[in-house]
């Protein structure tokens, strides 16, 4: 089920629509630490960061979020988030600085596959106004780069 996401006064996203979240599910790893997955598709780099990213996990979300600004350098960088539950100010924090080094960098970012709590979170910080948030991968790679977009389509008609 698809549901659009309310902007602060109620007025319905013209643009943006998210699926619903499933019933929580444990995280990857027992210990609870956050993992990112990556791959490249021509000049874009996709992470997959999974579980929650809080307090706890912030320090290690922008360690790693740092190295993969430096591996996307002008090229783009798309966050997937399709496994992660719940984001806090912490997270948030980590995700504008990385926004000001993309643009530093003249590289593109774009965040996908929002869960709904997820992305009312990012409505009420207003960072829906800030980032590029697309509803799925394919629309992110679409909106940073052609070639990533038939790169990842070619690989997914390959497996």
């Amino acid at each position: 089920m698809q549901v659009p996401v309310q902007r602060p006064g109620g007025e319905p996203s013209p643009i943006l629509i998210f699926r619903l979240a499933p019933p929580l599910r444990p995280a990857r790893n027992r210990l609870g630490a956050l993992q990112i997955d990556s791959s490249r598709y021509a000049d874009a780099l996709v992470a997959a960061p999974g579980g929650r990213i809080d307090h706890a996990s912030a320090t290690q979300f922008e360690t790693e979020l740092a190295a993969l600004l430096t591996q996307a350098g002008s090229g783009a960088l798309v966050l997937d988030f399709s496994n992660v539950d719940y984001i806090s100010s912490a997270g948030l924090r980590v995700l504008m600085i990385a926004a000001a080094k993309m643009k530093q960098q003249q590289g593109r970012l774009a965040v996908c596959s929002l869960y709904s709590v997820v992305a009312e979170i990012f409505a009420i910080s207003r960072f829906d106004r800030v980032l590029t948030l697309r509803p799925t991968l394919e629309d992110a790679l679409g909106h940073v780069s052609a070639a990533a977009l038939a790169a990842y389509r070619q690989a997914a008609g390959a497996s």
